[in-house]
């Protein structure tokens, strides 16, 4: 564990009461049997880690356990990281949310000149999937450049694009795309340049196989009649922008941190209670409000989904979050701006077992930390 409870004064009033950790191991019993995939968990309050540890093992053949430095595939949890991307280089002057895709790809059906970065970015473009376009004896895997030539062959959508949600990975195949033809970059280096190094996240990397390495890395697995049997890769797994970064749960929270910071950040030029204005980090907070906020389809209907994330609001709080699922990764990010909770839970298995805990762990902490009004 990275921290004990004593980092924090508290979540809402008082002391957190001392048998949290015991909640916390007692929701992951089941990877702490033997030769079993493992997990990792983190929580943050208010800037600070108060738990970060890891159950079970990242890698069955070489016993290796999991903690806190594992860096697991985080599957659609990497769409966060691309649709901020996207906003950089918006707040570049280098793209706009509303060109059409086909102003970074010509050569684009004509559908292309009425789909939009923001329907990208919102899942509202109705493009098909490109898991259902792969060709029956597809045996190589797709990368993000071979998305777009499916795409290509396509002259319809499955709706008008605005009218509808529908979420799409093939949106974010392309946004990885037009980042690299806005910034000149390939995705993973404009990342690595503009995301993860500045915030020293050094273990993250969007992993190309044969160009880049995934340090401390949790192996996939998935449980079949014989056990747990490796499921690491699949046809899909080279594709980057909608869900192929790996991170470890303390490289999260670096990220976390940085999204807090410009949240609490005053407008540029600005102080807050006459203190100096804090230095603009990653993007404004004009920017990431709209990352956070529901897109509404052509007809005003909210969609609860911003720019990579998840939106909804539970017992009248707010709730960011997202899950990634893939061949033998599950993972589940839960954040509550208000109470400055963060929940952070990364598997190397399939299945949703870590969206459960995520949200079984969630509504525990704030049920026991549920602000007391004064007598």
């Amino acid at each position: 564990m990275i921290a004990t409870w004593m980092m924090i004064a508290a979540f809402a009033c008082g002391t957190p009461p001392p048998d949290i950790e015991r909640m916390v191991d007692n929701l992951f019993t089941e990877f702490t049997e033997p030769q079993t995939p493992g997990a990792s968990v983190a929580i943050s309050h208010d800037g600070e880690i108060v738990l970060a540890k890891g159950y079970g093992l990242a890698d069955l053949p070489q016993h290796t356990p999991a903690d806190a430095h594992t860096n697991y595939r985080i599957a659609s949890v990497t769409k966060q990281f691309t649709a901020m991307a996207i906003m950089i280089l918006k707040e570049r002057g280098k793209l706009d949310y509303d060109d059409p895709i086909a102003k970074y790809f010509p050569d684009f059906p004509p559908i292309g000149a009425t789909i939009t970065i923001r329907h990208l970015l919102g899942h509202t473009s109705g493009l098909k999937d490109y898991e259902d376009l792969m060709p029956v004896d597809q045996s190589e895997q797709l990368k993000d450049r071979d998305v777009l030539a499916l795409l290509q062959r396509e002259r319809e959508t499955y709706f008008p694009p605005g009218t509808q949600y529908r979420y799409s990975n093939s949106g974010y195949a392309l946004l990885a795309l037009i980042v690299e033809r806005a910034s000149g970059d390939n995705f993973a280096t404009f990342l690595k340049k503009n995301i993860f190094a500045p915030l020293g996240m050094n273990d993250s990397v969007a992993y190309e196989r044969g160009v880049s390495s995934v340090p401390h890395r949790a192996m996939g697995y998935r449980k079949s009649d014989s056990g747990w049997v490796d499921a690491d890769q699949s046809l899909t797994s080279a594709v980057l922008g909608d869900g192929g970064i790996y991170t470890s749960v303390l490289d999260y929270f670096k990220w976390d941190q940085a999204l807090n910071a410009i949240a609490q950040s005053a407008p540029r030029g600005q102080g807050r209670d006459n203190a100096p204005a804090r230095p603009r980090l990653l993007v404004t907070p004009e920017t990431l409000v709209e990352a956070f906020t529901s897109g509404r389809l052509a007809d005003g209907a909210l969609t609860g989904y911003g720019f990579g994330w998840r939106i909804e609001t539970v017992d009248g709080l707010l709730r960011i979050h997202h899950n990634g699922e893939t061949c033998g990764f599950n993972t589940a990010v839960r954040r509550v701006p208000e109470r400055r909770l963060t929940v952070v839970v990364f598997t190397n298995r399939a299945g949703s077992c870590a969206h459960e805990i995520a949200d079984t762990l969630l509504a525990r902490l704030i049920e026991t930390h549920e602000p007391k009004s004064p007598d």
